[in-house]
């Protein structure tokens, strides 16, 4: 059975399959545009262990709620150029974040792409519970990550 989705985003970018792919899963890319564009990420936050069973983690700060916003999981899924999976926990505390606590509740996320020749594109899609009116914000904010994307790509 196939449950379907919290939210999706999905977008196309005027930019190759491979540099996309490579903004998802490099570290380095991740730092750089991993956020929505008015927040940024904690340096030295992000991993990206390509493989199944390996983890990514990424730190956004929210300086003007007073916290860090602290993603963390373990990859389940890659096809390179074609789709990622993985889990994501959350969490605003630096010990369970450090320690990568995959006790509480976590979502599924998928991330498809598509080559178009030369153009890419990606959807992300979050799977899981939200309290109501949560899917919305989430989808809002993923929205502003890929705006962030957008003008990673565009450097």
């Amino acid at each position: 059975m196939t449950l379907d989705p919290l939210y999706s985003v999905e977008r196309e970018f005027a930019h190759p399959v491979e540099g996309m792919w490579h903004a998802w899963t490099d570290p380095a890319a991740l730092e750089q545009w991993y956020r929505p564009l008015d927040l940024s990420v904690v340096p030295g936050s992000v991993t990206s262990e390509v493989e199944v069973g390996g983890w990514w983690t990424v730190a956004v700060d929210v300086p003007d709620h007073g916290f860090v916003a602290c993603f963390y999981g373990r990859y389940t899924r890659i096809e390179p150029l074609i789709a990622v999976e993985h889990t994501m926990h959350f969490t605003m505390s630096a010990e369970e974040f450090a320690a990568r606590d995959e006790s509480g509740p976590s979502h599924r996320i998928v991330i498809d792409f598509e080559d178009r020749g030369g153009a890419t594109w990606v959807r992300f899609s979050q799977f899981g519970e939200l309290p109501e009116g949560e899917p919305d914000r989430a989808k809002a904010g993923m929205e502003s990550y890929f705006d962030s994307l957008g003008r990673f790509l565009d450097q």
